[in-house]
């Protein structure tokens, strides 16, 4: 009878992935109220790596996507990290999906199809490793056309921003000294983790300015470290880290706009302005270059071409001209990493060195003169002790 009745619960279990639907347009923004277990509904094309990353770390189950995650214009990397972490990713449902789902319902996602309750809301395209694959390799022959529209915002980008990439121009001042040190600047993307474990030594033995780019403030917080200096847009940080301690430079348009300026005012954490058009990355970079920093490590940032455009704007060509700007101030994390891995220790050479003292010592012990040596050290120590044990009783 109770094997019966399990097996009877057993069946009864749905099949697929259940969870709470949390529903919006930027996928960034959902990522912040989401939670470990939640189906995360998006209207999201060409999933950048980033923004996979921020959902993974929010711990959803699941991702429902309206628009195609890969388009096909260049190989975006969004859809791969989702999968790697055991992300059930349904693609390109519609959207009506918006319509039939509200935040907070309770949601299943079997197959292709994405139910509320019994009731088929939605229907799209299982994505799995091996659809991805082929998508991306398909995306590469879209590549020719995004480099023409790379090279276009470049232009753009440069016309608008060439005083401040070339002269410095609207830099602000600092508090926090930059001139002569090393700065690690740390964006929370591309393996950050991995890059701010590896640098563990270079950072004890190089006390570099850690400078956080939004959630990188966060990322060094969760490494252990309090950022010196903060360059952020106020809209992806947490209260923790804007109130950490560091100095902050908010990074606003042109017009003064800045996204998170009410939370800032809230918070009442006074901050720097950098007006660029670039990123707050880009900000970050320059703040360190016109401040003569004298070697820029950079965690978690783009280097590959697909990385670049992974986000799919022209923010990208900024990040590009402005690590043309900086030059070879500029080092990636993997490169110092590597570097402080490979080399010889010092306490290598000390260990060393004290063995070939021992072998000498040996060596010189076993000859006449090393006998006598011994004698008079031996006749030494006994002395020694015997005053030692005197000068105690």
């Amino acid at each position: 009878m109770k094997l019966t009745s399990l097996r009877r619960s057993r069946l009864a279990v749905p099949p697929g992935v259940t969870g709470t639907a949390r529903l919006d347009r930027r996928t960034r923004n959902l990522a912040k109220r989401a939670r470990p277990g939640d189906i995360a509904v998006i209207d999201h094309v060409d999933i950048d790596r980033g923004a996979a990353m921020a959902l993974v770390d929010a711990g959803v189950a699941g991702v429902v996507n309206l628009a195609p995650s890969i388009s096909g214009r260049y190989p975006n990397l969004g859809p791969q990290a989702l999968l790697d972490a055991g992300v059930v990713l349904v693609d390109n449902v519609g959207q009506d999906a918006f319509t039939a789902i509200n935040d907070g319902d309770p949601v299943r996602i079997d197959g292709d199809t994405v139910y509320k309750g019994d009731t088929a809301v939605a229907c799209g395209v299982r994505q799995d490793h091996r659809t991805v694959a082929t998508a991306l390799e398909a995306s590469k022959d879209g590549m020719a056309s995004q480099l023409e529209a790379f090279s276009a915002n470049a232009v753009d980008y440069l016309r608008r921003e060439r005083d401040v990439l070339l002269d410095g121009a609207g830099v602000p001042s600092l508090t926090t000294p930059i001139d002569g040190r090393h700065v690690l600047v740390v964006v929370r993307a591309f393996s950050y983790r991995d890059d701010l474990a590896a640098l563990k030594t270079y950072i004890r033995e190089n006390s570099p300015l850690l400078l956080g780019v939004d959630a990188g403030a966060d990322a060094l917080l969760e490494a252990g470290y309090r950022p010196d200096l903060i360059v952020t847009e106020a809209d992806e940080i947490s209260d923790a880290a804007l109130r950490c301690g560091a100095e902050v430079v908010a990074h606003v348009s042109h017009d003064g706009r800045l996204r998170g300026r009410d939370r800032l005012e809230r918070l009442g954490v006074k901050a720097a302005t950098f007006a660029g058009s670039g990123t707050a990355e880009d900000a970050a970079l320059l703040l360190a270059h016109s401040h003569d920093a004298a070697l820029i490590v950079m965690v978690g940032s783009h280097s590959s071409l697909p990385e670049f455009l992974d986000k799919g704007r022209s923010g990208m060509a900024s990040a590009f001209l402005t690590r043309a700007a900086v030059g070879s101030r500029l080092v990636d994390a993997k490169a110092v990493a590597q570097v402080y891995q490979n080399r010889i220790r010092g306490w290598w050479v000390a260990l060393v060195v004290l063995l070939a003292l021992g072998v000498v010592a040996a060596a010189v012990a076993t000859t006449p003169v090393g006998q006598g040596w011994w004698d008079v050290i031996d006749t030494w120590s006994t002395s020694a002790y015997e005053w030692c044990r005197e000068r105690l009783r």
